[in-house]
């Protein structure tokens, strides 16, 4: 339990930080998921568009602090292989 105001403060702040970078990251893994089913089914166009929707999905949670920008960038070289390999 929090001693202090600022403590009190700072738990209130982690909850409601806690539920807004869990959101984001499903979302992420989401768009991540699609592009996947896309690159499945053998769409080359709709799995592009999923592609290029996830990459900023992706490069959004580095600038918010949310992943590394290694995993990010691992991410995007991982699906980047399996859409060039559709073709």
């Amino acid at each position: 339990m929090a001693n202090t105001k600022s403590a009190e403060k700072a738990a209130r702040q982690a909850v409601k930080h806690r539920a807004r970078n869990v959101t984001l990251r499903s979302r992420v893994r989401s768009s991540i998921r699609k592009v996947n089913e896309a690159i499945a089914s053998g769409s080359k166009d709709d799995a592009t568009t999923q592609f290029r929707a996830a990459s900023g999905e992706v490069d959004s949670l580095v600038n918010k602090g949310l992943i590394h920008k290694n995993k990010a960038s691992r991410h995007k070289s991982r699906l980047a292989a399996k859409l060039k390999a559709l073709a």
